[in-house]
């Protein structure tokens, strides 16, 4: 099969759909990859790396997309691209699509294409392995990043998150107890930090429980539990996720009127929508604003600022998938991969995924294991 690999074209992305080694063990299978020059260039893999591999490094985004019956992307194509896509082509990325417009979407099911979305491919369970690993890199980062921006010089109230001997650490409210909350409380754990997690589930923070290193306070995750939370909080992590459908809005303005001055909240949810009332999407160099005297931050795709980790630990995920669908084409493979047929949204003009066409108000048209 053929396979194109474009370089990522939304801002500050920095990641590439596979690393070298990912490439290697396509053409190894006999699959041509086709990668548009400097693709990999930020996640510091070359051209030469890719080439070594086995890759042809193609010179134009139009060369990347038009040679490839399967495209490989970390993000979607942005809206002015879908022209670049062509009927009965696959492409496996973040779509985010519950987030776009319907016009858009409108346009992608007249294209006819196949689009997966790893954000939503996984098991009736929930577990969406991509969105996990990337979930696993986000929450540590969040900690990082949060700690950082509780001090004076980012706007922060100069506090340290940790603590000090005789010195108190700071609140830290985690509302989510999915991969990302986990992760989030684990890092922030182990630096000293006083962290409380939110959910809606019990059976989530119970079991979040069970798996951290030291027992950490939970709270329900209703409009009084988070107003309460927040009261008292320093930082607040914000990461609400209902798979493949649209972030829950959970923290009002109102709520960050009760806040603390100069505290921040990070809302992690801004790639589905956002899970604030003042969420905007934000980008590095300047991350931050304020607004209702709080300090935001809600950066998109955070896992693409450690684009080398972030890439491998993508690879290590989506490459079964990848070659599954090179090598059975992908009509074959969402008949008899489960997984991959409950992340697919689109397929030749056909809404799969019912939240999404009950959102926009189009037909859904199941796709059945023996059709």
């Amino acid at each position: 099969m053929d396979i194109g690999i474009p370089r990522e074209s939304r801002q500050h992305e920095h990641r590439v759909a596979l690393t070298p080694a990912g490439v290697k063990a396509l053409i190894e299978r006999g699959h041509r990859v086709y990668i548009e020059t400097g693709a990999g260039a930020e996640a510091g893999h070359a051209d030469a790396d890719f080439e070594s591999a086995g890759a042809t490094v193609v010179y134009s985004r139009q060369e990347a997309f038009h040679r490839a019956e399967l495209v490989l992307a970390v993000m979607a194509p942005l809206p002015v691209e879908y022209e670049l896509l062509q009927p009965q082509q696959a492409l496996v990325a973040f779509w985010a699509l519950p987030a776009a417009r319907v016009e858009d979407l409108r346009t992608l099911i007249a294209r006819q294409v196949t689009a997966v979305g790893l954000e939503v491919a996984g098991d009736a369970e929930g577990h969406a392995p991509a969105l996990i690993a990337m979930s696993e890199i986000a929450g540590p980062l969040a900690v990082v990043i949060g700690a950082g921006l509780l001090l004076n010089e980012f706007g922060g109230k100069g506090i340290l998150l940790s603590g000090a001997p005789g010195v108190p650490p700071a609140n830290l409210v985690i509302i989510g107890a999915g991969v990302l909350g986990r992760a989030a409380a684990c890092a922030a754990v182990g630096i000293g930090a006083e962290v409380l997690l939110l959910d809606v589930s019990v059976p989530q923070l119970r079991a979040v429980r069970e798996r951290l290193p030291r027992q950490v306070p939970t709270m329900l995750a209703t409009a009084h539990g988070i107003e309460r939370a927040l009261s008292f909080a320093d930082l607040v992590i914000s990461a609400p996720a209902l798979r493949g459908e649209r972030a829950p809005v959970c923290v009002s303005r109102a709520m960050l009127r009760r806040m603390k001055p100069r505290s921040v909240v990070m809302d992690l949810a801004i790639d589905m929508g956002g899970s604030l009332e003042t969420s905007r999407p934000t980008y590095f160099p300047d991350p931050t604003y304020e607004a209702e005297g709080i300090l935001h931050f809600c950066v998109p795709n955070l896992p693409s600022i450690v684009a080398r980790s972030a890439t491998t630990a993508l690879t290590n995920t989506v490459l079964p998938w990848v070659l599954e669908l090179a090598e059975k084409g992908a009509d074959r493979t969402l008949r008899e991969n489960e997984a991959l047929r409950r992340g697919t949204y689109l397929h030749h003009g056909k809404v799969l995924r019912q939240p999404l066409a009950e959102l926009f108000g189009l037909p859904f048209q199941p796709l059945g294991a023996g059709e």
